[in-house]
């Protein structure tokens, strides 16, 4: 350019040519790594079809028209909002084995690579990433982006924990992590969000309590968390004046009702644990819409304020042990047009504004109303409830004083007792507190030794320490086991199982472990090996046996045989179920609500093992002496995983097993049907030795008729359960063990089934506690 310039004009040229290289290469090229990180993340995503018009559209992607499963937005060069919707939506379903996996990206998609290039991206205030399949746990460098206003990833496979550089993220608003398989607790630094105004986390796997940090936050119009397995206390909520929407359907939650803010339009509280009486305050929620309370234990007479509140329109208190008769005169909402009373304990009759209305639906059975008796139970049934209501409330009241006055005796004999001892010895009274913990240890109330309880504390220790961060897994060398077991002597041996021999050892720390040796061929890819331990350490659940960590033995090429590999797990000290089931024991038998619980703990592990990690992890030889007991009887389940070990150890013998195209065939299938049997010896006792299958299915066979049952159920199940709660029980039974795979049922309708049996053997049990009382 500057040499057809003239020397009049030769000033204006270099103008021109230094724009040309200062300026317009500087905005292409900041346009263009915007475009390139965008491309990447469409390589990422596995190219989805809905960036289907990225592949033929050329010009700058921020002028690329919306559609209603992607848009872009940008700003100055720079993209501010991504959006994009998938096809991968898991439906009802498709919790088999198949869909699951099928729905998500391919294994070489990492989590950590993706986010780390939308971090690239520093100006995104916006990101929804929803049904895009993927998964991993999410890492803590998502705080890069700390423009983000709008957090969406739902309906994806994250699972693990929210990581707390999260908190960092100060401008967020909308805060959306619904649908995943998130399985730690809800974070207790969520007041970090001062700006934020919704918060759903609905249906994934949150456990814990419902944390108090979210009463802090004075922004929030909606909380969502759902579908989880919180539980524990409600804190109260009226600090939250914005609040309109309030969703903890089907959580664990077991509180009384606590004081909600005034404003709110939703209430969502089904399927919970919440006891005692409606609190007052909720006839004063002027602006409620919606109100659910049903599935739950609440009791006293239903609120008649609740009836006439000026914008309600959906009320339901169905399934709860609320008794005693409405008013006459109840007066009804003008907009209302739900209302479910049913399965309570209601007598007299229904008000006219509940009974005559055209314009709403009103549901009553269940109860002992003085109409529609088809519907109805007999009046006795609920007149008995309210009689051992008043007995309870006396006797509480007389409890109550008692405790007071004791307390009052006790703190005065024990202040006394203080002052004389004081003045009559002070090197006497410390050398007595000393001595006191040990002497409390020493007599133990829970009837287990000293030394168990030392090692439980270790072992508590070391799984604790395994899920604050510390590397769970690690890699033990060879000495340290030999050193633990004292070079493998035969005083340490526990067994040989299918799946190698098991030994008990002590590490320096003082940790009992339980240790597996496997030995594999040299065929075995060792890289693949460690790959498949690695994944096995992420299996973290309370109802599972926790890996430690493992150790590679390589004999070299001359001697093969030499090939070993050893699994290091938590030492469980109170063996295995199948014990607990003998009538060789009676002192241990367990009755049946504790039988409930066990089977209900191992359901839900093996739920986590199927659907809450990818890929998921099936035939996990569920058997009564693969289920651990813990020193405060809480199951843990042993040997999962182990067919993921095995397929990459050659020439190991593993009896029982079908061939690998059979396992792939019915992954699901196998280890529903392996639970019927568990749940099977669960109701009739151990099966004596040389009777098998073909015995176990011959029994159900006969659980028919209620004479049958008599002979062949345990006869400790049938002095301890309801007849309702075995029922349910024997039927899901039969359709786990059912010949054809295809009308098995899934292991989410396993644990629904086995927690509804529990809940109406508890109804049960506090019914004939309060019988027993009267």
């Amino acid at each position: 350019m500057l040499k057809h310039c003239s020397m009049g004009r030769f000033e204006l040229c270099i103008v021109l040519v230094l724009s040309e290289v200062l300026f317009l290469p500087f905005t292409h090229e900041l346009q263009t790594s915007q475009g390139q990180v965008l491309m990447q993340i469409r390589k990422h995503l596995e190219y989805p079809s809905a960036l289907r018009s990225w592949e033929s559209y050329f010009g700058d992607l921020c002028n690329l028209p919306s559609t209603e499963h992607m848009s872009i937005t940008c700003q100055e060069s720079a993209v501010t909002e991504l959006k994009i919707m998938g096809d991968k939506i898991l439906k009802m379903g498709d919790f088999n084995g198949f869909a699951v996996p099928n729905q998500t990206l391919s294994e070489t998609f990492s989590m950590d690579s993706f986010v780390t290039t939308l971090s690239r991206l520093p100006s995104l205030r916006v990101l929804s990433l929803v049904s895009l399949g993927i998964w991993g746990p999410l890492p803590d460098k998502i705080h890069r982006l700390s423009e983000l206003e709008l957090l969406d990833l739902s309906s994806n496979f994250i699972f693990g924990s929210v990581p707390a550089k999260v908190s960092t993220l100060v401008k967020l608003h909308t805060l959306t992590l619904d649908g995943n398989y998130f399985n730690d607790t809800v974070p207790d630094w969520l007041d970090s969000f001062s700006n934020l105004t919704i918060l759903s986390l609905k249906s994934n796997r949150f456990k814990g309590q419902f944390p108090n940090s979210i009463c802090r936050i004075k922004m929030l119009t909606a909380i969502s968390v759902s579908h989880n397995e919180l539980s524990g206390k409600l804190p109260g909520l009226s600090t939250l004046t914005s609040l309109h929407v309030l969703d903890l359907r089907e959580n664990h939650l077991d509180s009384e009702l606590p004081v909600m803010p005034k404003g709110l339009v939703t209430a969502l509280l089904s399927k919970n644990s919440f006891s005692g009486e409606i609190p007052e305050h909720f006839g004063d929620l002027g602006q409620l819409q919606h109100l659910d309370l049903s599935f739950n234990y609440l009791s006293g007479v239903p609120l008649s304020a609740l009836f006439s509140l000026p914008n309600v329109s959906y009320l339901n208190l169905a399934s709860n042990k609320l008794s005693g008769s409405l008013p006459d005169q109840l007066n009804c909402g003008d907009k209302l047009g739900f209302v479910d009373i049913s399965s309570n304990r209601l007598i007299g009759g229904l008000p006219s504004c509940l009974y005559t209305s055209d314009n709403r639906v009103v549901k009553f059975d269940g109860n002992c109303l003085s109409i529609d008796s088809q519907h109805q139970n007999h009046g006795s049934y609920c007149k008995e409830a309210i009689i051992r209501r008043k007995q309870s409330r006396g006797t509480e009241f007389m409890v109550l004083v008692a405790a007071i006055i004791g307390s009052i005796l006790v703190i005065g004999f024990f202040a006394l007792g203080i002052f004389f001892l004081y003045k009559r010895n002070r090197a006497r009274r410390t050398y007595e507190q000393h001595i006191l913990p040990k002497a409390v240890q020493a007599n133990s109330p829970s009837g287990v030794c000293s030394e168990l309880i030392t090692n439980a504390r270790f072992i508590s220790q070391a799984v604790k320490a395994g899920t604050q961060g510390s590397p769970v897994c690690r890699l033990f060398s060879y000495e340290e086991l030999r050193e633990a077991t004292n070079n493998f002597d035969m005083s340490t041996f526990m067994g040989d199982g299918t799946a190698g021999q098991l030994y008990k050892g002590k590490l320096e720390s003082g940790v009992y472990v339980a240790i597996r040796s496997m030995a594999f061929t040299k065929k075995s890819s060792v890289q693949n090996l460690k790959v498949r331990l690695d994944w096995l350490s992420k299996l973290h659940h309370q109802h599972l046996v926790s890996f430690l960590g493992y150790c590679i033995l390589s004999g070299g090429q001359d001697d093969p045989s030499g090939n070993k590999v050893f699994l290091i797990y938590e030492y469980v000290p109170n063996g295995n179920y199948r014990t607990y089931l003998s009538e060789n024991c009676p002192e241990k038998v367990l009755k049946w609500s504790d039988r409930l619980t066990i089977l209900i703990g191992v359901a839900k592990a093996v739920h986590f093992l199927h659907t809450g990690v990818i890929p998921g992890s099936f035939n996990n030889r569920l058997k009564t002496n693969n289920i651990l007991l813990d020193e405060h009887q809480i199951a843990k389940l042993s040997d999962y995983g182990i067919s993921v070990i095995t397929e990459e150890i050659e020439k190991l013998e593993v009896k029982g097993e079908g061939s690998k195209s059979g396992h792939r065939k019915q992954p699901l299938g196998d280890d529903v049907y392996n639970f019927g049997f568990v749940l099977l010896e669960s109701l009739v006792g151990p099966i004596v030795s040389g009777k098998g299958e073909t015995f176990l299915l011959n029994e159900m066979a006969s659980f028919g008729s209620q004479d049958s049952r008599k002979r062949i159920v345990d006869p400790v199940v049938l002095t301890t359960c309801s007849q309702e709660s075995l029922s349910i029980v024997v039927s899901i039974t039969k359709k786990c063990i059912s010949p054809e795979p295809s009308t098995r049922p899934s292991f989410e309708d396993v644990l629904w089934n086995l927690q509804y049996a529990a809940q109406v053997q508890a109804t049960a049990d506090a019914d004939q506690k309060s019988d027993s009382t009267s």
